[in-house]
């Protein structure tokens, strides 16, 4: 008679525990080619906005310089006294900017020729205002090549984003330009008179020149800012902006009609409009400013956010396929469990039938074949 043993079940091929595995690898490979093409991604972005910003800083150190080196320039030019308090205190502004950032967006070499230029400016008149202006002029083109070599090497020109595009584009350019040569053209209108006969038609064409120059980029700056603000999703932009652009097209209005509509316009009155027009740009500079500051912040608030829930969908992603590896490749958990199988008892342990009739055959009456039942039951269990 054979009772259950236990039967040894094969082990998996190894084909078959590797498989589980190499498709797990398979499904995580695709996943993380594209979380590190996401990471790329937006850490570029990251990198963008974060120089960006640096740029605006100091842009806003160059604000104040520009209105303090125009001012100088019109006083020079007039043969005044210049007061430098102003015109030192925005060096010293831009200067402590340039350490600070300098060496991210490559300014070094530009601010150096700049600052060497503005420490040798007069600070009286000259004898002879046209050398004034020739040199307060050279000042004012390196003055705009600094503002355009921030603007590439922050990376604003390359802004991805149409409403920071254009707000760029004009507290960078437009702007700055814009200042300048209004501030030139008033100088340059104040100097006419006194030039010889034989010098006059040529300053005609200079100062029909330098209107074209002025104004183009003042118009260009209004354009920018209505573009930034129908195409921007903040609501705050356009609250902001729009109502120092309508005080500064109102005194560009009035500088226009001061400076352009004459060949020889009076030169008080163009220097009028030029100030209120400056002040007017001065308040519009730092709206811009601002807004273009909070934009960039917030983009860079947003792609933080971006980079964690990218980075935890990867750890979601990864954790469960691993956990349907080991899944897959961890064998059953019977694996080793016995199985009923025939063993062979010893013949002492085997019943004997002829002892059990025998024993049956003894049994008081009534008690047969209950007893006999209950005899043989742990035997039965034990099968």
């Amino acid at each position: 008679m054979t009772v259950p043993a236990p039967r040894v079940r094969r082990r998996p091929s190894v084909p078959g525990r590797v498989l589980p595995l190499l498709l797990a690898l398979a499904l995580v490979a695709p996943l993380g080619l594209l979380f590190a093409l996401a990471e790329g991604n937006t850490s570029d972005d990251h990198d963008l906005a974060t120089r960006e910003r640096l740029g605006v800083r100091y842009l806003r150190a160059l604000g104040p310089l520009t209105d303090a080196l125009v001012m100088a320039q019109s006083t020079a030019v007039a043969g005044a006294p210049v007061s430098r308090t102003a015109l030192d205190a925005a060096i010293e502004q831009v200067a402590q900017v340039d350490d600070a950032v300098g060496d991210e967006l490559r300014s070094h070499d530009r601010w150096a020729g700049l600052r060497a230029k503005l420490e040798g400016l007069p600070d009286r008149g000259l004898a002879d205002p046209e050398a004034a202006y020739a040199a307060y002029g050279e000042a004012n083109d390196l003055l705009l090549a600094l503002y355009r070599k921030v603007r590439e090497s922050s990376g604003l020109v390359r802004d991805p984003k149409p409403d920071s595009f254009f707000l760029q584009d004009g507290i960078s350019g437009d702007l700055p330009t814009a200042t300048v040569l209004a501030a030139r053209l008033a100088d340059l209108v104040r100097l006419a008179p006194a030039q010889p006969a034989a010098q006059r038609t040529r300053t005609g064409l200079e100062l029909a020149e330098l209107r074209a120059a002025a104004f183009g980029p003042a118009n260009d700056l209004v354009a920018d800012l209505r573009a930034a603000v129908d195409s921007s999703e903040s609501t705050d932009l356009g609250a902001n902006v729009l109502t120092p652009l309508d005080a500064y097209q109102r005194s560009l209005e009035a500088f226009t009609a001061a400076g352009g509509g004459r060949a020889a316009p009076k030169p008080d009155q163009l220097t009028a409009a030029g100030l209120t027009a400056q002040a007017a740009a001065k308040q519009l500079r730092a709206v811009i400013l601002d807004q273009l500051d909070t934009l960039l912040e917030e983009r860079l608030d947003a792609l933080d956010r971006d980079r964690l829930l990218t980075r935890i969908a990867a750890g979601v992603a990864v954790a469960l396929l691993l956990g349907l590896a080991v899944t897959l490749f961890r064998r059953p958990a019977d694996a080793n469990r016995p199985a009923p199988a025939e063993i062979a008892l010893p013949p002492a342990a085997r019943p004997d039938p002829a002892a059990a009739t025998q024993d049956s055959d003894r049994l008081p009456v009534g008690v047969g074949a209950g007893a006999e039942a209950e005899r043989w039951r742990p035997f039965d269990a034990a099968r």
